[in-house]
Protein backbone atom coordinates (compact mmCIF):
# COMPACT_ATOMS: atom_id res chain seq x y z
CA UNK A 1 0.00 0.00 0.00
CA UNK A 2 2.41 2.44 0.80
CA UNK A 3 4.25 1.79 -2.63
CA UNK A 4 1.84 2.17 -4.07
CA UNK A 5 0.80 5.83 -2.69
CA UNK A 6 4.74 6.88 -3.32
CA UNK A 7 4.03 5.47 -7.15
CA UNK A 8 0.84 7.83 -7.38
CA UNK A 9 2.68 10.95 -5.30
CA UNK A 10 5.68 10.69 -7.99
CA UNK A 11 3.32 10.07 -10.99
CA UNK A 12 1.40 13.29 -10.00
CA UNK A 13 4.12 15.77 -9.55
CA UNK A 14 5.88 15.12 -12.11
CA UNK A 15 2.24 15.31 -14.27
CA UNK A 16 1.59 18.42 -13.11
CA UNK A 17 5.65 20.10 -12.94
CA UNK A 18 6.34 18.54 -16.71
CA UNK A 19 4.81 22.17 -18.21
CA UNK A 20 6.37 23.96 -15.51
CA UNK A 21 8.97 26.31 -17.76
CA UNK A 22 11.69 25.55 -14.61
CA UNK A 23 10.85 22.26 -14.52
CA UNK A 24 13.65 19.41 -15.32
CA UNK A 25 11.20 17.91 -17.92
CA UNK A 26 10.88 21.12 -19.87
CA UNK A 27 13.70 20.48 -22.10
CA UNK A 28 15.80 23.59 -23.51
CA UNK A 29 18.24 21.81 -25.54
CA UNK A 30 18.67 18.91 -27.46
CA UNK A 31 20.53 16.45 -24.69
CA UNK A 32 18.26 17.17 -22.27
CA UNK A 33 15.24 17.02 -24.45
CA UNK A 34 16.72 13.09 -25.94
CA UNK A 35 17.23 12.24 -22.15
CA UNK A 36 13.56 13.62 -21.31
CA UNK A 37 12.47 10.63 -23.65
CA UNK A 38 14.23 8.44 -22.33
CA UNK A 39 13.04 9.30 -18.46
CA UNK A 40 9.58 9.27 -20.02
CA UNK A 41 9.75 6.01 -21.52
CA UNK A 42 11.55 4.50 -19.00
CA UNK A 43 8.39 5.99 -16.00
CA UNK A 44 5.47 4.86 -18.49
CA UNK A 45 6.77 1.26 -19.02
CA UNK A 46 6.73 1.26 -15.08
CA UNK A 47 3.39 2.73 -14.84
CA UNK A 48 2.18 0.19 -17.50
CA UNK A 49 4.52 -2.90 -15.67
CA UNK A 50 2.79 -1.78 -11.97
CA UNK A 51 -0.86 -1.80 -13.54
CA UNK A 52 0.04 -5.29 -14.75
CA UNK A 53 1.52 -6.91 -12.19
CA UNK A 54 -1.31 -5.30 -9.89
CA UNK A 55 -4.14 -6.86 -12.03
CA UNK A 56 -2.46 -10.45 -11.60
CA UNK A 57 -2.01 -10.00 -7.85
CA UNK A 58 -5.69 -9.23 -7.60
CA UNK A 59 -7.03 -11.97 -9.77
CA UNK A 60 -4.65 -14.36 -7.71
CA UNK A 61 -6.05 -13.43 -4.62
CA UNK A 62 -9.77 -13.98 -6.20
CA UNK A 63 -8.56 -16.86 -7.52
CA UNK A 64 -7.46 -18.51 -4.27
CA UNK A 65 -10.50 -17.35 -2.47
CA UNK A 66 -12.80 -19.15 -5.12
CA UNK A 67 -14.59 -16.16 -6.68
CA UNK A 68 -13.41 -17.82 -9.86
CA UNK A 69 -13.32 -22.01 -10.61
CA UNK A 70 -10.98 -23.82 -8.32
CA UNK A 71 -7.63 -24.46 -9.66
CA UNK A 72 -5.89 -27.21 -10.08
CA UNK A 73 -4.41 -29.23 -7.26
CA UNK A 74 -0.55 -27.80 -6.77
CA UNK A 75 0.66 -31.63 -6.64
CA UNK A 76 -0.55 -31.97 -10.12
CA UNK A 77 2.72 -29.78 -11.69
CA UNK A 78 2.52 -26.94 -14.85
CA UNK A 79 3.18 -23.07 -14.46
CA UNK A 80 6.15 -23.74 -16.28
CA UNK A 81 5.22 -21.09 -19.26
CA UNK A 82 4.06 -18.64 -16.44
CA UNK A 83 7.53 -19.05 -15.21
CA UNK A 84 9.42 -18.57 -18.28
CA UNK A 85 7.42 -15.74 -19.83
CA UNK A 86 6.96 -13.80 -16.75
CA UNK A 87 9.58 -14.20 -15.51
CA UNK A 88 12.48 -14.38 -17.88
CA UNK A 89 11.39 -13.66 -21.28
CA UNK A 90 9.34 -10.33 -20.36
CA UNK A 91 11.68 -8.94 -18.02
CA UNK A 92 15.00 -9.57 -20.25
CA UNK A 93 12.85 -7.58 -23.53
CA UNK A 94 11.93 -5.11 -21.50
CA UNK A 95 15.44 -4.32 -19.47
CA UNK A 96 16.94 -4.68 -23.09
CA UNK A 97 15.24 -2.04 -24.66
CA UNK A 98 16.28 0.29 -21.44
CA UNK A 99 19.58 -1.03 -22.04
CA UNK A 100 19.71 -0.03 -25.43
CA UNK A 101 17.69 3.31 -25.54
CA UNK A 102 20.39 4.17 -22.78
CA UNK A 103 23.15 3.66 -24.25
CA UNK A 104 22.00 5.92 -27.43
CA UNK A 105 21.44 8.58 -24.54
CA UNK A 106 24.61 8.12 -23.88
CA UNK A 107 26.42 9.39 -26.78
CA UNK A 108 25.27 12.66 -25.59
CA UNK A 109 27.96 13.08 -22.95
CA UNK A 110 31.45 13.34 -24.46
CA UNK A 111 33.51 12.72 -21.61
CA UNK A 112 36.88 13.29 -23.00
CA UNK A 113 39.92 13.98 -20.56
CA UNK A 114 42.70 15.89 -20.58
CA UNK A 115 44.46 14.17 -23.41
CA UNK A 116 41.72 15.34 -25.80
CA UNK A 117 43.43 17.45 -28.70
CA UNK A 118 40.49 19.84 -29.15
CA UNK A 119 40.41 22.75 -26.76
CA UNK A 120 37.10 23.53 -24.77
CA UNK A 121 35.45 26.87 -25.18
CA UNK A 122 35.12 26.86 -21.33
CA UNK A 123 36.46 25.60 -18.10
CA UNK A 124 34.51 25.15 -14.72
CA UNK A 125 36.63 24.54 -11.51
CA UNK A 126 34.62 23.53 -8.89
CA UNK A 127 35.23 25.39 -5.28
CA UNK A 128 33.76 25.07 -1.77
CA UNK A 129 31.46 25.97 -2.59
CA UNK A 130 31.45 27.99 -5.53
CA UNK A 131 32.22 27.47 -9.76
CA UNK A 132 34.80 29.35 -11.45
CA UNK A 133 34.33 30.22 -15.12
CA UNK A 134 37.07 30.68 -17.54
CA UNK A 135 36.38 31.05 -21.19
CA UNK A 136 39.99 30.08 -22.60
CA UNK A 137 39.48 29.32 -25.98
CA UNK A 138 41.34 32.41 -28.15
CA UNK A 139 44.34 34.35 -27.23
CA UNK A 140 44.88 35.57 -24.11
CA UNK A 141 43.47 38.85 -24.73
CA UNK A 142 40.12 37.32 -25.50
CA UNK A 143 39.81 35.30 -22.50
CA UNK A 144 37.10 35.76 -19.89
CA UNK A 145 37.16 35.02 -15.79
CA UNK A 146 34.15 34.88 -14.47
CA UNK A 147 32.01 33.21 -11.69
CA UNK A 148 29.10 31.33 -10.81
CA UNK A 149 27.17 32.41 -14.15
CA UNK A 150 27.84 30.83 -17.65
CA UNK A 151 26.80 32.50 -20.62
CA UNK A 152 26.71 30.24 -23.77
CA UNK A 153 25.10 31.45 -27.56
CA UNK A 154 21.86 29.78 -28.51
CA UNK A 155 21.65 27.16 -30.84
CA UNK A 156 25.50 26.54 -31.08
CA UNK A 157 27.53 23.56 -29.03
CA UNK A 158 29.65 24.70 -26.46
CA UNK A 159 32.43 22.29 -24.81
CA UNK A 160 33.12 22.82 -21.10
CA UNK A 161 35.90 20.96 -19.23
CA UNK A 162 35.23 20.32 -15.76
CA UNK A 163 37.66 19.75 -12.89
CA UNK A 164 38.02 20.33 -8.74
CA UNK A 165 39.66 22.58 -6.50
CA UNK A 166 39.10 20.32 -3.32
CA UNK A 167 36.45 17.36 -3.23
CA UNK A 168 34.16 15.91 -6.03
CA UNK A 169 31.34 18.07 -7.26
CA UNK A 170 28.80 17.44 -9.87
CA UNK A 171 27.99 19.89 -12.67
CA UNK A 172 23.94 19.39 -13.55
CA UNK A 173 21.72 21.46 -15.35
CA UNK A 174 18.46 19.34 -15.82
CA UNK A 175 16.96 21.68 -18.46
CA UNK A 176 20.22 21.38 -20.66
CA UNK A 177 21.99 17.91 -19.76
CA UNK A 178 22.62 15.67 -17.55
CA UNK A 179 25.54 15.41 -14.88
CA UNK A 180 28.82 15.19 -15.11
CA UNK A 181 31.03 15.40 -11.91
CA UNK A 182 34.14 17.68 -11.25
CA UNK A 183 37.30 15.34 -10.04
CA UNK A 184 40.58 16.51 -8.34
CA UNK A 185 43.17 16.04 -10.59
CA UNK A 186 40.89 14.79 -13.32
CA UNK A 187 39.67 16.48 -16.27
CA UNK A 188 35.90 15.53 -17.79
CA UNK A 189 34.12 17.30 -20.33
CA UNK A 190 30.39 17.90 -21.46
CA UNK A 191 28.67 19.51 -24.51
CA UNK A 192 25.68 21.39 -23.80
CA UNK A 193 23.95 23.58 -26.08
CA UNK A 194 20.63 25.52 -25.62
CA UNK A 195 17.80 25.74 -27.88
CA UNK A 196 15.70 28.73 -26.83
CA UNK A 197 17.06 32.35 -25.06
CA UNK A 198 16.58 32.04 -21.23
CA UNK A 199 18.23 31.33 -17.91
CA UNK A 200 18.96 27.92 -16.79
CA UNK A 201 19.10 26.82 -12.86
CA UNK A 202 22.04 24.45 -11.90
CA UNK A 203 23.39 23.16 -9.02
CA UNK A 204 26.12 21.12 -7.68
CA UNK A 205 24.80 17.70 -7.39
CA UNK A 206 27.40 15.26 -5.67
CA UNK A 207 27.28 16.34 -1.65
CA UNK A 208 30.75 18.32 -0.98
CA UNK A 209 29.81 19.69 2.25
CA UNK A 210 28.31 22.33 4.76
CA UNK A 211 26.92 24.61 1.94
CA UNK A 212 26.26 21.92 -0.63
CA UNK A 213 22.85 23.45 -1.42
CA UNK A 214 24.06 26.92 -1.46
CA UNK A 215 26.38 25.83 -4.62
CA UNK A 216 24.07 27.34 -7.70
CA UNK A 217 25.29 27.48 -11.25
CA UNK A 218 23.06 29.71 -13.69
CA UNK A 219 23.69 28.76 -17.36
CA UNK A 220 22.51 31.95 -19.56
CA UNK A 221 21.44 30.92 -23.21
CA UNK A 222 21.89 34.47 -25.03
CA UNK A 223 21.07 35.10 -28.78
CA UNK A 224 24.09 35.02 -30.64
CA UNK A 225 24.08 38.62 -31.31
CA UNK A 226 23.75 39.49 -27.13
CA UNK A 227 25.97 37.13 -26.54
CA UNK A 228 29.49 38.99 -28.65
CA UNK A 229 27.96 41.76 -27.37
CA UNK A 230 28.20 40.28 -23.37
CA UNK A 231 31.28 38.41 -24.63
CA UNK A 232 32.94 41.77 -25.30
CA UNK A 233 32.28 43.70 -21.99
CA UNK A 234 33.23 40.89 -20.11
CA UNK A 235 36.97 40.65 -22.16
CA UNK A 236 37.04 44.83 -21.21
CA UNK A 237 38.98 45.50 -18.28
CA UNK A 238 36.57 47.41 -15.11
CA UNK A 239 35.39 50.83 -15.50
CA UNK A 240 36.87 53.38 -14.01
CA UNK A 241 35.01 54.84 -10.67
CA UNK A 242 33.10 57.77 -11.61
CA UNK A 243 31.99 59.45 -8.57
CA UNK A 244 34.10 60.32 -5.49
CA UNK A 245 31.94 57.70 -3.44
CA UNK A 246 32.46 55.16 -5.85
CA UNK A 247 36.46 56.35 -5.74
CA UNK A 248 36.56 55.64 -2.02
CA UNK A 249 35.08 52.42 -2.61
CA UNK A 250 37.71 51.63 -5.14
CA UNK A 251 40.67 52.71 -2.55
CA UNK A 252 39.21 51.10 0.33
CA UNK A 253 39.25 47.77 -1.87
CA UNK A 254 42.62 47.86 -2.82
CA UNK A 255 43.70 48.95 0.82
CA UNK A 256 42.05 46.08 2.87
CA UNK A 257 42.37 42.42 2.50
CA UNK A 258 39.67 42.09 -0.71
CA UNK A 259 42.95 42.29 -2.73
CA UNK A 260 44.06 38.80 -0.62
CA UNK A 261 41.52 37.07 -2.58
CA UNK A 262 40.08 38.57 -5.49
CA UNK A 263 41.01 40.01 -9.10
CA UNK A 264 39.51 43.11 -10.45
CA UNK A 265 41.46 43.76 -14.15
CA UNK A 266 42.98 46.87 -14.17
CA UNK A 267 44.14 47.67 -10.74
CA UNK A 268 46.28 46.39 -8.59
CA UNK A 269 43.90 42.78 -7.24
CA UNK A 270 45.11 40.00 -8.69
CA UNK A 271 44.50 37.18 -6.11
CA UNK A 272 42.67 33.87 -7.16
CA UNK A 273 41.64 32.90 -4.01
CA UNK A 274 37.93 33.96 -4.72
CA UNK A 275 35.59 34.97 -7.89
CA UNK A 276 37.18 37.25 -9.60
CA UNK A 277 35.20 40.45 -9.48
CA UNK A 278 35.83 42.85 -12.23
CA UNK A 279 32.37 42.80 -14.02
CA UNK A 280 30.88 41.46 -10.62
CA UNK A 281 27.77 44.24 -11.01
CA UNK A 282 26.80 42.53 -14.40
CA UNK A 283 26.06 38.81 -12.70
CA UNK A 284 22.45 37.90 -11.23
CA UNK A 285 23.55 36.53 -8.45
CA UNK A 286 26.34 36.64 -5.17
CA UNK A 287 27.58 34.19 -2.86
CA UNK A 288 26.98 31.18 -5.47
CA UNK A 289 23.84 33.02 -6.56
CA UNK A 290 22.39 32.20 -3.17
CA UNK A 291 21.61 35.46 -2.91
CA UNK A 292 20.29 37.84 -5.44
CA UNK A 293 23.09 40.80 -6.56
CA UNK A 294 21.59 43.57 -4.81
CA UNK A 295 22.73 46.27 -2.63
CA UNK A 296 20.85 45.48 0.28
CA UNK A 297 22.70 41.36 -0.41
CA UNK A 298 26.15 43.38 -1.28
CA UNK A 299 26.11 45.21 2.03
CA UNK A 300 25.78 41.78 4.19
CA UNK A 301 27.75 39.70 2.08
CA UNK A 302 30.77 42.01 2.31
CA UNK A 303 30.28 42.54 6.44
CA UNK A 304 28.50 39.38 7.42
CA UNK A 305 29.15 36.47 5.16
CA UNK A 306 29.46 33.93 7.95
CA UNK A 307 26.02 34.55 8.82
CA UNK A 308 24.69 34.03 5.74
CA UNK A 309 26.71 31.21 4.38
CA UNK A 310 28.38 29.36 7.39
CA UNK A 311 32.21 27.83 6.57
CA UNK A 312 32.52 29.82 3.56
CA UNK A 313 35.67 31.21 2.68
CA UNK A 314 34.29 34.38 2.44
CA UNK A 315 35.12 35.78 6.19
CA UNK A 316 32.90 38.32 8.15
CA UNK A 317 34.72 41.71 7.87
CA UNK A 318 34.28 44.07 10.32
CA UNK A 319 36.32 47.07 10.22
CA UNK A 320 34.53 48.62 7.94
CA UNK A 321 31.86 51.84 9.39
CA UNK A 322 28.82 52.45 7.51
CA UNK A 323 29.85 54.79 5.20
CA UNK A 324 32.81 52.49 4.36
CA UNK A 325 30.82 49.66 3.48
CA UNK A 326 28.28 51.79 1.15
CA UNK A 327 31.43 53.14 -0.43
CA UNK A 328 32.35 49.85 -1.07
CA UNK A 329 29.28 48.63 -1.93
CA UNK A 330 28.87 52.12 -4.37
CA UNK A 331 32.00 50.74 -6.26
CA UNK A 332 31.10 47.18 -7.10
CA UNK A 333 28.07 48.28 -8.30
CA UNK A 334 29.70 50.33 -11.05
CA UNK A 335 31.83 47.00 -12.38
CA UNK A 336 29.64 46.11 -15.10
Amino acid sequence: MRLTTITVALSLALLTGCGHPGSMFAPGGPAAENLAHLGWFVFVLFIVVAVIMWVLLGWSVLRRRGTFDEHAPVDVGGGQPWILIGGFAIPFVILAAVFVIGLDAMTEFPLEGPHETVPADIRVTGHRWWWQVNYIKGQMDQQVATANEIHIPVGRPVDIDLTSDDVIHSFFVPRIHGKVDLIPGQTNRIRIEASQPGVYRGQCAEYCGAQHAHMILIVVADPPADYEAWRARQIARAEEPATDQQRRGQQLFLSKACVLCHTIRGTLAAAKVGPDLTHIASRQGIAANMLPNNEANLEAWVTHAQSLKPQAAMPDVNEFTGQQVRDLVAYLEQLR
